[in-house]
């Protein structure tokens, strides 16, 4: 075993050789959209990304299913599957089966395996000081997709929102590959800043509020009055590790803990390679990647946590 859930990492880690290890994880949600097959992509999106947070590459996958058999139309589970299964060809993924259970709620998910080599094994700790952090996709689906279920978004809106949870982190993964990744995770349930203090071990992590990706329709719906009933519980877990800045409104700080679905990697390189990995996650498609902060020293390695500032 050579992760397992010390450091609540993304997935577990088991050695078979000396040139290969096996990545497994499982992750299943509800329905973020009303559309059957674009929840089945979001959900196969949402589940591969742990994999490739650890710098992993996934082979295999097994469907979870719950569903309500007699309230719902078989056909909509058959599209959700149908959804699934686009994102898994696309990914390289076979499907080997899976299971299914009544449940009065839909939820769709996938367990998932994959192998990275056990000298290549990204994790979310070991930051150090001096590197630049990355995020790779616009914050904001979880406020979103709340308010698109009371109030629907603009099209353009809802499909940018969608775009990028259908959109794999295997792209992303393979940039970050031609650099030094001195630690990673995605940003999923627990906000940006409940997965940042998960990575501040012994560090603090100095993010420019000001300079935080953000889907199209967030501000908007912010001012609408939307949020998400998981943003008291992310502010809770990140108690006094985070300092937010006082310049920062409520709608920035909210934003910092929205939790995200299907969301994006966020990443620990040397500074001296931050421009050239942005460039390069920006060709190769994930436009939204940006430098949004630093890793500091800290004299009392308890002191580890997050502090927005606006860049200077």
């Amino acid at each position: 075993m050579l992760v397992a859930t010390e450091t609540s990492d993304d997935a577990g880690v088991y050695r078979l050789s000396d040139e290969v290890a096996l990545v497994q994880t499982l992750d299943f949600i509800t329905p973020p959209v009303d559309d059957p097959v674009v929840f089945g992509k979001i959900a196969a999106a949402n589940s591969l990304s742990d994999v490739y947070a650890m710098g992993g590459v996934p082979k295999t996958a097994m469907n979870i299913v719950c569903f309500p058999e007699g309230d719902l139309d078989i056909g909509i589970l058959g599209d959700i599957m149908e959804g699934g299964a686009v994102v898994l060809a696309e990914a390289g993924v076979v499907l080997l089966g899976g299971h299914s259970v009544r449940d009065d709620e839909p939820k769709y998910g996938l367990s998932v395996t994959g192998v990275v080599h056990p000298n290549k094994i990204w994790r979310n700790v070991g930051a150090q000081p001096g590197d630049a952090v990355v995020l790779t996709k616009a914050l904001g689906t979880g406020l979103l997709f709340n308010a698109n279920r009371r109030v629907p978004l603009e099209t353009a809106e809802y499909d940018a929102l969608v775009a990028s949870t259908m959109r794999l982190n295997a792209d992303a993964a393979q940039v970050a590959k031609r650099f030094t990744v001195r630690a990673c995770t995605d940003v999923t349930g627990f906000g940006l800043t409940g997965h940042l203090c998960e990575m501040a071990q012994g560090v603090r992590f100095e993010i420019w509020w000001d300079q935080l990706p953000v889907l199209p329709g967030v501000r908007a719906a912010q001012q609408r009055g939307f949020s998400t009933g998981s943003n008291r519980k992310n502010r809770a877990m990140a108690g006094d590790k985070v300092r937010f800045d006082p310049e920062m409104t409520s709608y920035d700080e909210e934003l910092t803990l929205d939790p995200q679905t299907s969301g994006g990697l966020l990443l620990a390189v040397p500074e001296g390679e931050v421009v050239d990995l942005v460039l390069q996650l920006r060709q190769a498609g994930d436009q939204a990647a940006t430098w949004i902060g630093r890793v500091v020293e800290v004299e009392n390695p308890a002191m580890g946590g997050v502090d927005y500032v606006r860049r200077g």
